[in-house]
Order: C-alpha cells, then sequence, then structure tokens
C-alpha cells in the first residue's frame, strides 16, 4: 500500500528575473513502512519537498498524496487538521514550548486537537524514549538528545501515517545522533511507522533501506539497498 503519491510536483518562487524552480515535475511512491533518506547538497529542493510533505507549503502544480488524501485540495484549516492528525514532524531545532514540561509537550498536539492523550501510548513512547524520570523537566533542563527524543515522542502521540525528519541529527554531537537513528528505525521496525529523513549527512542515509537524490529541483537517483524489497 501507498502510503505517499507524489505525481510531477512542481514549485516555484517569484516571477521573471526572481523566478526559482525550487521542484521540477518529481514523482515517486512511498509504501507503508518504508525508511526513506532524501538527499542532496543545500538549494537542491530537498527542504521546500519537505515543507510540501508536511504540509507547511502547497506546490505550484502536481499533487501530493498522503494516505489517498490530495493534500492541496485542503482549504487552510482542512489541512491543518489532517496535518496534526497524519503526519509526525521532526525538527533539527526540535520545536519545544519552553514554560511546557515534557508530558505536556508530548501531548500537546492531542489536546489541541480535542482528545485525550493515551496514557498507554504515552507510558509506550517514555519508556522507549528514556524518559520516564524526565517527565516534569522542562525543555530548558534537558540536554540535546533528550529535547529531540521528546520531539520524536511529541511526533508519533497521533499515530502518524507519515513521521517526517527534518536534518534531525543536525544540532547533535555523534553519540546522541546514533541514538536518535537507532529509535527512529526501532519505531520504524517495531510499529511498521513510515519514516522519511531529510538530510545532507551521508552516515545517515547509509541506514536507510531506500534514498532519493536531489539535485537542482529533479530526483536524479531512486536506489534501495540490496534484499530490500517495497511491500
Amino acid at each position: 500500500m501507498n502510503i505517499l503519491e507524489i505525481r510531477d510536483l512542481c514549485k516555484v518562487y517569484g516571477t521573471g528575473e526572481t523566478r526559482v524552480d525550487a521542484l521540477k515535475n518529481v514523482s515517486f511512491d512511498v509504501k507503508q513502512g518504508e525508511f526513506l533518506a532524501i538527499v542532496g547538497p543545500s538549494g537542491s529542493g530537498k527542504s521546500t519537498l519537505m515543507h510540501i510533505l508536511g504540509g507547511v507549503d502547497v506546490p505550484t502544480s502536481g499533487t501530493c498524496k498522503i494516505a489517498e488524501t490530495d493534500i492541496g485540495k485542503l482549504d487552510e484549516t482542512k489541512l491543518a487538521v489532517f496535518r496534526r492528525r497524519n503526519i509526525g514532524l521532526i525538527y533539527q531545532f526540535y520545536n519545544l514550548i519552553p514554560i511546557l514540561n515534557v508530558e505536556e509537550n508530548m501531548t500537546l498536539p492531542i489536546l489541541l486537537d480535542g482528545k485525550k492523550p493515551d496514557r498507554k501510548l504515552l507510558n509506550d513512547l517514555v519508556e522507549k524514549l528514556d524518559l520516564k524520570d524526565r517527565l516534569s523537566h522542562l525543555p530548558n533542563q534537558l540536554s540535546g538528545g533528550q529535547q529531540q527524543r521528546v520531539s520524536i515522542g511529541r511526533a508519533l502521540m497521533n499515530h502518524p501515517a507519515l513521521l517526517l525528519a527534518d536534518e534531525p541529527t543536525g544540532n547533535l554531537d555523534s553519540e546522541n545522533s546514533k541514538q536518535i537513528i537507532y529509535l527512529l528505525r526501532k519505531f520504524n521496525k517495531e510499529n511498521n511507522q513510515t519514516v522519511i529523513i531529510i538530510t545532507h549527512d551521508e552516515r545517515i542515509a547509509l541506514s536507510a533501506d531506500r534514498v532519493i537524490t536531489i539535485e537542482d529541483g529533479k530526483i536524479t537517483r531512486d536506489s534501495r539497498k540490496e534484499g530490500v524489497i517495497a511491500s
């Protein structure tokens, strides 16, 4: 089953002499449970693609279907609800609310959706993310690695169709980077969670089952590890 379908995606900024074609007819599918890395140099278009996949930007043309929903056809209100319920976002700089503790940060998307947090899921995530003794701590009382683990937990609280990570280790040292990638892989394998990582780090790309390379707004390579078959 395809959880993501991208067809002829284009994104243009500006007009005339200031026109920039950030994405040029990009097309690809992602199956449920894939662990995919999207790589490319600065200015290649990978961040623009990430913003469209995350529902925080809209394409100039083409379609982006997530869980069979063309998000480009949703109005701003419906898109916000869809994004909150179906897309888990992990950012390089964590984006935690400084006045909220760990538990409050993790459950905030659920509360904003007018729902009660799933305590069983929360407890399970806290256990797997090794945050059990940090629930009452504020972000400024946590290390960078711990803050990123909180952001992973927050992203997973809604059982998202897609987990999108934008340079998730870019602000961490090598040891914490390894731990974050290990955790993302763990959730991918154990829960069949679809994970897409946007990165320029070759070490992260090597940990993925599939790597899409973008250069100058176009896909130049789409490769899978030997022995990995899309289901």
